[in-house]
């Protein structure tokens, strides 16, 4: 990956992409640093408050690189988006308008993209109203009384939709003029801000040690180890593919014999990357954060959504379902069996050992399920192994397998744009 990315510096076009994208990165972080008006932060005290909590909030926290806790302008990161993004994309197996829409090609696809764009909108604003209760309920404003209080709560609301807004933008002119995977990047870049707090709990960790806990010397190298073997691990699964082969039949055309080469159709084990541990991940939080929004005061809805806070085995279980849910989702989206088959069908192509039509799609179709399968349950473990071993430990590393997926998986794909690109540049020699 390092080859590539110094190879890629040698080409005066993607230079100017990557410098263009750090530019971007570099501004999300300043906007990560610089806090809405009429509130009084002590950025210590409230990541106090939220650290550990487990809730909505920690894990809004994690994706926004801290901007949270600084009740920065950019403190709901690109969450309204991705939230919206999820329900487009199921909106559009569920209404013929929407999916009609999805197979009008390049048009359709703006379309939709304008339709996510308001919609995130519009969550953006409910979230940013959300977060305005939840520091009102800890006593920050600046005005709690009068009309300095509504003035201030619209100018609070609307930084934090306007900067998530803004974020997203930011995300779509990387994918336009940068090296692509704009939002992954730059939720990439605000978990690995966030990595600095690594050495803060690990000399928390040894301190308990010494004050009588000796288990901890323990739980660190073992904690290590296993996040460099689910590194390893998520590098070979997204490398990994299942090719189905394929064998063209000759064919003359005038005097000239076509076809009968030998080819393949790859099929990866991870088709979908990181999207479904974000979508998972995310919609895993909603309870919680209706909790911290209806700011609920009766134990029985307190414990009620704390049954939901990642730290719980409840967390762990729909975290796990829909992780393979979204993978079966994103498959179906992006192969059709039926389609592949008719192609090759026409293209005199077939599987070795299986009949064109109906028997290709069938065969195809278990292939897809089998693979998905291996790959789905392959991100489960890796997501919810920190939360199993978080609660066994006393270690708060019950996001680090979401973190760490994440920022593998987005410097993967990231990667791949690049070698796609140069191989479009006809620069195959810098890939050797």
């Amino acid at each position: 990956m390092f080859d590539t990315f110094r190879n890629a510096w040698k080409i005066p076009e993607l230079r100017k992409k990557i410098l263009f994208t750090l530019m971007i990165l570099v501004i999300f972080r300043l906007g990560c640093a610089i806090s809405v008006p009429y509130v009084n932060v002590d950025a210590l005290e409230l990541f106090r408050q939220l650290g550990g909590s487990g809730n909505m909030l920690d894990y809004l926290n994690m994706m926004s690189g801290g901007a949270l806790s600084q009740c920065a302008i950019f403190a709901l990161s690109v969450s309204p988006y991705i939230n919206a993004s999820i329900i487009i994309q199921l909106l559009t197996v569920a209404i013929p308008a929407l999916e009609r829409l999805s197979k009008e090609g390049e048009e359709g696809r703006r379309k939709l993209t304008r339709i996510t764009r308001y919609t995130g909108a519009g969550i953006g604003v409910a979230m940013s109203i959300g977060y305005y209760m939840v520091l009102r309920s800890w006593g920050v404003l600046a005005y709690n009384t009068g009309w300095e209080a509504w003035f201030s709560a619209v100018v609070i609301v609307l930084s934090f939709a306007a900067g998530s807004q803004l974020l997203t933008w930011m995300g779509e002119q990387i994918d336009d003029k940068g090296i692509g995977n704009g939002v992954s990047l730059l939720i990439f870049v605000g978990i690995i801000s966030r990595w600095s707090d690594l050495i803060g709990s690990l000399r928390a960790l040894l301190a308990e040690a010494a004050d009588g806990k000796p288990q901890y010397y323990v739980y660190i190298p073992v904690i290590a180890i296993l996040a460099i073997a689910a590194v390893v691990f998520v590098v070979i699964l997204t490398n990994g593919e299942r090719r189905i082969p394929v064998q063209y039949a000759k064919r003359v055309v005038g005097r000239k014999m076509y076809g009968g080469q030998a080819s393949h159709i790859p099929i990866k084990v991870n088709m979908s990357g990181v999207m479904p541990v974000i979508f998972a991940s995310t919609l895993c939080s909603i309870p919680n954060m209706i909790g911290s929004l209806l700011q609920v005061k009766s134990s029985f809805w307190v414990a009620f959504f704390n049954v939901f806070n990642y730290n719980s085995v409840l967390y762990a279980v729909i975290y796990l379902l829909l992780i393979l849910a979204f993978n079966y989702f994103y498959v179906a989206i992006q192969y059709n069996p039926v389609e592949i088959a008719n192609n090759l069908r026409k293209n005199n192509g077939a599987i070795p050992g299986i009949r064109p039509g109906k028997p290709t799609s069938d065969f195809i179709t278990r292939s897809l399920s089998k693979i998905t399968l291996i790959g789905a349950v392959f991100l489960g473990i890796v997501a919810v192994l920190p939360i199993v071993l978080g609660n066994v430990t006393g270690v708060n590393i019950q996001l680090g397998g979401t973190s760490l997926l994440i920022v593998v998986g987005v410097a993967l794909d990231t990667g791949r744009n690049m070698e796609s690109y140069m191989l479009m540049r006809h620069h195959k020699g810098f890939l050797e």
